[in-house]
């Protein structure tokens, strides 16, 4: 599972330079043709990790419950967000991921109920779930670098 955990720390990595490296206000546009926007999409990774990881396995969220509400599967993209919000969801981005890698080093994820995912994916264990979480997280990344690029054209 190594290289899982390093693919997932380079995904987290590249969502935080674009959370760090883009500005407030294209952070929360939403391009003509999209739905959400790159802070959505960006949280949105957060949440369905911890949905994921964390609620299929019987065990409690590692985040505050309000980001799971806020930017699950379904919901829609606030566009009030502070930049407060931003400094927490950068944080999350890195330490969700090192807990991941802890708590899966310690054993913590000995049950997991069996779920198919949107995508058509079968997720039978923790380790289907890091798996498929890491093509998520990139799917994900590939929309933000389409938003990125119909809001800042050629210049990105």
């Amino acid at each position: 599972m190594n290289y899982h955990f390093q693919a997932h720390r380079q995904v987290r990595r590249n969502l935080l330079d674009i959370l760090q490296n883009t500005s407030h206000e294209d952070l929360l546009l939403i391009p003509d043709g999209f739905n959400n926007n790159m802070y959505w999409n960006i949280a949105h990774t957060v949440a369905t990790q911890q949905l994921l990881h964390y609620y299929l396995s019987g065990n409690p969220f590692r985040i505050d419950k309000y980001w799971i509400e806020t930017y699950k599967k379904g919901t829609l993209p606030n566009l009030n967000v502070q930049k407060s919000e931003v400094e927490d969801l950068e944080f999350l981005l890195t330490e969700t991921s090192k807990i991941l890698m802890k708590d899966y080093d310690s054993d913590f994820f000995p049950d997991y109920t069996p779920y198919t995912t949107s995508f058509g994916m079968d997720l039978k264990s923790i380790q289907d779930a890091i798996i498929f979480n890491n093509m998520h997280e990139s799917l994900h990344y590939g929309y933000i670098m389409a938003q990125k690029r119909a809001i800042l054209g050629e210049k990105y």
